[in-house]
Order: C-alpha cells, then sequence, then structure tokens
C-alpha cells in the first residue's frame, strides 16, 4: 500500500492514517453531542452525560445507549459451534448455501397448495411450512398436496394445533407412500399443544402430546417431532424477553414430557425446534437470537448435556404483528429487515412472510418477492459467508448479554409459577404480556413507536389490495390473542373509506393556514400527514392575510372542524381574532397544531378559546377517532 509522499514506504509497512489528527475521547464526543442538542433546543444539562438524552428503553426495561465503548463490554461470549453456542450452532455456520429457506403456506386448497409448494421449491426454497388441520389443509389432503413434492430432499414442517396427530400421521404417511426409508425422513411434526393452549385459554395435555411424538421416534430417527413455539407471545404484542422466557419454559417442559414418554434425554433434545419472531428491529432479533441460544445450552448443561447435543435448532418467521394492510409494500422492507436480523442472528431456517401476509392468502407475485428476498441476502448480499458477523461488537454483545438476563429471569418465574402446562404459568405469562402491550399501544398510538406507510406518510390515494381470505386459527376468550400493531389505524381508514362510500366524499378537516407558506408550512405537513393516517381529508386555506380570508376559506370547505397551523409568532398576533372568525363562520371544534401547553383554556366561553391540540406525542388514535366522532363518521 503507498500513498502520496510516502517515498520511503515499503511493500510491508503499514501507514499510520489517524497521524496528524487530535486524539479522540468520550469527553471531546460528549461535547459535540452537548453542541447538537443546544442547537436543536434541547439542555444538554438535564441529564448526567448529554448522550444520556440520545438514549431509550425496549419493552424489557433495557436501555439502549447512542454509544458503546469498551466499557460496555458482556464477558466472552464463545466460538461458533461450541457452547454456549451464542455465536451459532455449527462451527461452519449456515455454510455456501445459506440457511434452511422456509415457504409458509396455509391454504386450505390442495391445488393451490400443490402449485405453490412446486414454485417455491423450483425457485429457490428449500423446504416447506405447511399448516394443517382447522387453520390450513386438511389432513386428508395433505399427500395430494405434497404429490410434486420430492420428500426425500425437501423436509416438511407441519403447524397443525390441537389436529397434530393426524396431521403427523398423514405426514409420515406421505412419506411412506413416496418410498421415502424412514430412517432417511427428515419431516418435521411440528406438536406443539401449549402454542395451542395459549391460543384458546384451553389445558393442554402435554403428556399425551409427547407420546404422540414418542411413538414416531424409533422408526424415524431423524424427524424432529416438537416445536418450542415463541411466536404466539410476540403476535400477542410481548417482548423480546417475554418470548425468550416462554420459549425456554416450553422447552423444559417438552423435554421432561418425552423422557418421561421414553426418549432419552438426548434424543429428545434433538427432536426440538424453537420458532421465534423477527421483527424490523434488526438489532433486537440479532440479539435475541443469539441469547436464545446461550439459554438454551445452560438448560441443557444443567440436563447434563454437553457438546452438540447442547445446541438449539432455531427457526426465524418473520413477525405478523408488524405487517400492515395498508401500504402492504412496505412490509417488502420490514420482512428484509428482518430476515437479515434473522440471517445475522443465526437462525438454522428463516421463513419471510409474503408481504400481503396480513390481507389473507399470498398471491404468486408475492410469494416470488418473499423468496428472492432470502435468495437475494444469500447470494448477491453473501449474508450466509460470515459467521456471527455481530461478534465483537460492544452494542451487539452487551444488547445479547441484557436479553439473556431479561429472558432467563422471565423464564425463572414462569417456572416458579409451574410453567407454562401449568395454568398459574399461562396466567403468569398472559398478564405480563398484557402489560407490554398496553405499553406498547400507547407508543404506537403517539407515534412513537412509527408505522411507515400507516401512521407516518400514508398514501391517502392508494387503492386496497384484496386477496382471498386465510383460514383463522383456533382462538379462545382465555387465550393469547393475534394483534397486529397497525390494526387501530386501519380500523380508522376502514371507517373514513366505508363513510366516503356512503355519502360520495370523505371526511375532511380544515387547515387554517396562518400567514406565507414558509410560517405554516411545517405543521400543516405534520397535521395533514397525521390526518391521513386516519383516512382524514386535510383542505389546506393555503396561504392567508387576514382571519376573514381563513374563514372565508373555511365556509367553502364544508367541514365543521378546523386546525390552526402556524408559527408561534403568528398564534400570538392572529390566533385569537382567528378563532373567533371560524367560530362565527360556523366552526364546531377549532384545534392547533402545536405544542398543548400553550393553548388556551378550552374551559371558558371566550371565543378565541380552541378545543384542543394536535401535537407531537399526543394520542392520534383517541385524536383521530374524536374527529370521526364530530365528523358524524358511523363506526
Amino acid at each position: 500500500m503507498r500513498l502520496p509522499e510516502d517515498d520511503e514506504a515499503t511493500a510491508g509497512d503499514v501507514p499510520d492514517l489517524g497521524s496528524g489528527f487530535a486524539g479522540a475521547d468520550i469527553g471531546a464526543w460528549r461535547a459535540l453531542v452537548a453542541g447538537v442538542l443546544r442547537k436543536s433546543g434541547v439542555d444538554p444539562d438535564a441529564a448526567e452525560h448529554p448522550e444520556e438524552l440520545l438514549a431509550h428503553t425496549t419493552y424489557d426495561g433495557i436501555r439502549i445507549d447512542p454509544l458503546y465503548t469498551r466499557d460496555s463490554e458482556a464477558g466472552e461470549s464463545g466460538m461458533p459451534g461450541l457452547s454456549p453456542f451464542t455465536r451459532g450452532g455449527r462451527a461452519q455456520g449456515a455454510g455456501p448455501y445459506g440457511w434452511d429457506v422456509r415457504a409458509e403456506h396455509r391454504d386450505p386448497d390442495p391445488a393451490a397448495t400443490r402449485t405453490a409448494v412446486l414454485a417455491d421449491l423450483e425457485n429457490g426454497a428449500t423446504s416447506l411450512w405447511l399448516h394443517a388441520g382447522a387453520a390450513g389443509l386438511p389432513e386428508s389432503a395433505l399427500a395430494a398436496a405434497l404429490t410434486d413434492v420430492h420428500l426425500g430432499l425437501a423436509p416438511v414442517v407441519l403447524d397443525a394445533g390441537a389436529d397434530y396427530a393426524g396431521a403427523a400421521g398423514a405426514l409420515l404417511t406421505a412419506h411412506d407412500d413416496a418410498g421415502v426409508p424412514p430412517g432417511e425422513v427428515r419431516a418435521h411434526l411440528g406438536i406443539d399443544p401449549l402454542s395451542a393452549a395459549l391460543r384458546t385459554g384451553d389445558a393442554p395435555d402435554v403428556a399425551l402430546a409427547a407420546r404422540v411424538a414418542a411413538g414416531h421416534a424409533d422408526r424415524y430417527p431423524n424427524a424432529t417431532l416438537m416445536t418450542a413455539d415463541a411466536t404466539p407471545v410476540h403476535d400477542a404484542g410481548g417482548s423480546e424477553a417475554q418470548e425468550l422466557g416462554a420459549s425456554m419454559a416450553a422447552g423444559v417442559c417438552y423435554l421432561r414430557a418425552l423422557t418421561a414418554a421414553g426418549l432419552g434425554l438426548g434424543d429428545a433434545a434433538a427432536r426440538v425446534e424453537f420458532r421465534y419472531a423477527a421483527s424490523a428491529d434488526q438489532f433486537l432479533t440479532i440479539a435475541k437470537l443469539r441469547a436464545a441460544r446461550a439459554m438454551w445450552a445452560r438448560v441443557a448443561s444443567a440436563c447434563g448435556l454437553t457438546g452438540s447435543a447442547a445446541a438449539m435448532r432455531q427457526h426465524a418467521v418473520t413477525s405478523a404483528a408488524m405487517m400492515s394492510r395498508r401500504s402492504p409494500y412496505v412490509n417488502m422492507l420490514r420482512t428484509t429487515l428482518a430476515c437479515f436480523g434473522a440471517g445475522v442472528g443465526g437462525a438454522d431456517a428463516v421463513t419471510v412472510r409474503p408481504f400481503d401476509h396480513a390481507l389473507g392468502l399470498p398471491d404468486a407475485f408475492s410469494r416470488r418477492i418473499a423468496r428472492n428476498t432470502q435468495s437475494l441476502l444469500v447470494e448477491e448480499a453473501h449474508l450466509a459467508r460470515v459467521i456471527d458477523p455481530v461478534g465483537g461488537s460492544f452494542y451487539g454483545e452487551r444488547l445479547t448479554a441484557d436479553l439473556y438476563a431479561q429472558g432467563w429471569a422471565f423464564f425463572q418465574a414462569l417456572e416458579a409459577a409451574g410453567g407454562l402446562a401449568a395454568a398459574e404459568g399461562r396466567a403468569l405469562l398472559g398478564a405480563r404480556v398484557e402489560d407490554v402491550w398496553r405499553d406498547r399501544r400507547a407508543r404506537l398510538a403517539d407515534r412513537t413507536d412509527p408505522l411507515t406507510g400507516v401512521s407516518e406518510f400514508p398514501d391517502a390515494a392508494e387503492a386496497p389490495l384484496r386477496r382471498r381470505p386465510a383460514p383463522k386459527p383456533p382462538e379462545g376468550p382465555g387465550g393469547l390473542p393475534r394483534r397486529r400493531y397497525a390494526e387501530e389505524f386501519e380500523a380508522l381508514r376502514d371507517r373514513c373509506d366505508a363513510h366516503g362510500a356512503s355519502t360520495g366524499a370523505r371526511p375532511r378537516v380544515f387547515l387554517a393556514t396562518l400567514g406565507p407558506v414558509a410560517a405554516h408550512n411545517a405543521r400543516a405537513m405534520f397535521t395533514a400527514n397525521l390526518l391521513q393516517s386516519g383516512g382524514i381529508e386535510p383542505v389546506p386555506a393555503g396561504a392567508t392575510e387576514d382571519a376573514g380570508q381563513v374563514a372565508a376559506a373555511f365556509a367553502e370547505s364544508g367541514t365543521g372542524v378546523a386546525v390552526l397551523c402556524g408559527s408561534d409568532r403568528l398564534y400570538t398576533e392572529r390566533a385569537a381574532e382567528t378563532v373567533a372568525a371560524l367560530r362565527a363562520a360556523g366552526a364546531r371544534r377549532v384545534l392547533l397544531a402545536g405544542d398543548p401547553d400553550t393553548v388556551p383554556d378550552a374551559g371558558n366561553d371566550r371565543p378565541q378559546a380552541v378545543d384542543g391540540a394536535v401535537a407531537a406525542g399526543g394520542d392520534a388514535i383517541g385524536l383521530l377517532t374524536e374527529l370521526c366522532d364530530s365528523l358524524g363518521v358511523a363506526t
């Protein structure tokens, strides 16, 4: 390497690229942070260190700092393929061909599924995840749906809920009929009574399920039998540590049941696969998968298992909760981030859900995009060629350790309550998940947790996509609900769409913009974005010179609600007379775009008093619901 004017350099020299620059330290960095905060209107002296004002906290109470250094180190995380398997269950990583690309299928029509699975396997998928029973294919149709599949080459994973026994028998019979030797069957029966119970609220019969699973163990020595599935926790709005704790409790429960049914401990551990949700928060996904392997290694070690017997089999599936029905194409970006996190986190198998998953059954195009997302990350981005890319990262290792600690504590709490097979354990899980959901819902409602294309930057002119309805898995009043983060905003959009269809006009709110565009544009755009996220059409007045001009534009708008949008100076100079003029022109409600603390008292009879505020950090769902009610939008 040779640099200009480096005539003395030789072939073996490594130049000091940092020479000539002043040394950097944490104090200098903090001074720069403080300067930026001051320019942003934030007092950097409000905390002991200015970076604390840039930190945020996860739903598990883990603080995420803006900078991590050697002081953040979390201890040794081992090597790939060696206990505690934080860095991966296999020394060689995913290998040259990447992880197992697992395609999900939930269409109850065997002919449609037959076509779809063949397309998946011919174009990049390496295994199949079939929903069967009440939530998918009838067990009698499994063989027909798999007619074109070389079952000795493409593993099939079942998810049949309470119908596991019949579905497992049908799948194994299909292998036998296809001439696959029993010792070469690598199917996964997916028996999981705990997840079914968590969804419905019913009491699980884990012992019976384990006996059914163990009944196939000898004849099919390479078949996986049971799934410890954490996705019901995620789908109900739970946190990462709650997923981790619940999955460990499920895994331990299945180990006990399988050994009681006659399997050896090592054989039982090898027959359980763990399933986790991968979200658009790539760092939490990575850390969660790494922490899960270390936690299971600790469980296995406590049971006396060593070496590869203590490694975990992981299936990561992109989150159903994060998927939106509105602006569904944005889901392609969410699932790409989630797949990236799953791949970097070391999942053995990854499922990317099609972008139209929340709308119903996917079409051929969405399935193709889901496959190609994985192909691109493996073949073009070469994501699988580096083993544990986050290893050694101060942030990655710290977050992994923090999630491990929180997840292990929750696992211990569940075990102390009797485990997930006990009513007390399931009740504890449900209560803790509900606590997190309340916090999450509040942050979604005030847009602290933004949803691109839904609560932020919605496409008001978007034509909704339509898909064939997917079968609804069984649920019960005592079970964990399936939730989507976007559903409350989407319900408002649906409500306003229906209003427009029935009346010929979408509900409208007038933007009483004060002064020139430069003076009101920021708050007008913010308000318009918020209104459109609920399906309400904003009607801006444009540049205005006085209250009379604003009132005249309002009268032409055909709405009874107005929002004042302007600068703080114009609010002081013109807000009172403008509000009075709007009231005189027939405004039933007048809001102000700005800090709620600056809004005059709405409890008096002064005509200049406003009725509320449109402001960052406010409850957008509550405000939009009130506006719909004021505008006469039917529920």
